[in-house]
């Protein structure tokens, strides 16, 4: 079968992603972290998010998630998500896990977005023993109905947030695809609307294994090297994730990257769409496309050699998935095999 449009995991790293790799394989080097392409990541990635931050590495989304929600919620802590989350979803128990029992509390809307009217009535308890205390609330951008928040919606369940003395973390698996989609800059997306920890992912955009724990208060990083420690993500030869993330990063590398896989998403979408049988689920804002397909369509698409993805929003839309290298000819490719059964 052909993975390709499955998943944005199914790619390969990007050429400068694997020079810098070779580059940083040349010699020896100071280990855990306190290697040069590790300290020049933190500066790099201060200078980006226009302020001082703390910089924990990761090797997978589901460890960076976990992680940076240990730091933020008590094990008597309410983390509250949406339900398609990952963190609800695809990451096994993992933040309960690693936060030692706080509780998710997973919250509904139609386009995969948390809303911030909602999340003001949900939260309850603050000061009650009887029961687990708002501590969190965690946020995807770009999310898992492939939309985005705008700026006015972080900042309104920012400001709920610091209302009840909670947290926020953003899940920033496909950062570099909302960023892209809303035009603005790190910075404002981020800490100026009010998150305060961002788990940064390369590895959908171009990377190995790469994600990178951003703190954007120094005093919230409290015990989090132990944390970071104990899990398992403090490599030895941390320089190997450092570098990756430094050339991602470097001469907006992530920013066309993620750009080029909107946009192919876009064209995919626009031709999807103009089948009269073919359905949006939700508007296509970053590089995923969500449809409704009719089950003849799913079942000729798999038997020409698609691995058509039905597995997300519990199988109620198909998804295709763009990436840093795909290809026009690829998308008008599988537009051409649909516009064939169509005939």
């Amino acid at each position: 079968m052909n993975a390709l449009f499955a998943s944005d995991n199914v790619t390969s790293a990007c050429p400068e992603v694997m020079d810098a790799l070779i580059a940083a394989n040349s010699g020896i080097a100071e280990s855990y972290g306190d290697d040069e392409w590790s300290k020049a990541l933190k500066t790099k990635l201060s200078e980006i998010f226009e302020t001082e931050v703390e910089v924990f590495l990761a090797v997978s989304g589901t460890a960076s998630n976990a992680l940076a929600l240990s730091a933020l919620a008590p094990v008597f802590g309410k983390i509250y998500c949406h339900e398609l989350s990952h963190i609800n979803t695809d990451e096994c128990g993992a933040p309960e896990l690693f936060t030692g029992g706080a509780k998710l509390i997973p919250m509904q809307s139609s386009d995969g977005r948390i809303k911030p009217k909602d999340l003001s009535e949900m939260i309850r308890g603050s000061g009650n023993v009887h029961v687990t205390q708002p501590s969190v609330v965690s946020v995807t951008m770009s999310c898992e109905t492939g939309t985005v928040y705008q700026l006015d919606e972080i900042k309104a369940i920012s400001k709920i947030a610091q209302e009840h003395k909670m947290s926020v973390h953003m899940d920033g698996a496909r950062f570099a695809n909302a960023l892209v989609s809303l035009n603005v800059s790190p910075a404002e997306m981020t800490w100026k609307s009010g998150v305060d920890v961002l788990t940064l992912g390369g590895t959908k955009n171009g990377c190995l294994a790469a994600e990178a724990i951003v703190f954007f208060k120094p005093e919230m990083v409290g015990n989090f090297p132990y944390l970071h420690k104990r899990s398992g993500q403090l490599l030895s030869k941390m320089r190997f994730v450092s570098s990756q993330l430094k050339a991602y990063l470097t001469d907006d590398l992530w920013i066309r990257n993620a750009r080029h896989a909107n946009l192919m998403a876009k064209k995919l979408s626009e031709g999807l769409n103009a089948f009269s049988s073919i359905e949006l689920a939700y508007p296509t804002q970053s590089n995923e496309v969500f449809i409704h397909l009719p089950r003849e369509l799913i079942d000729y698409l798999n038997n020409a050699g698609y691995n058509i993805n039905e597995e997300e929003l519990d199988g109620k839309a198909v998804r295709f998935v763009t990436a840093w290298n795909t290809e026009l000819k690829d998308v008008d490719q599988l537009l051409d095999v649909i516009k064939e059964h169509s005939k």
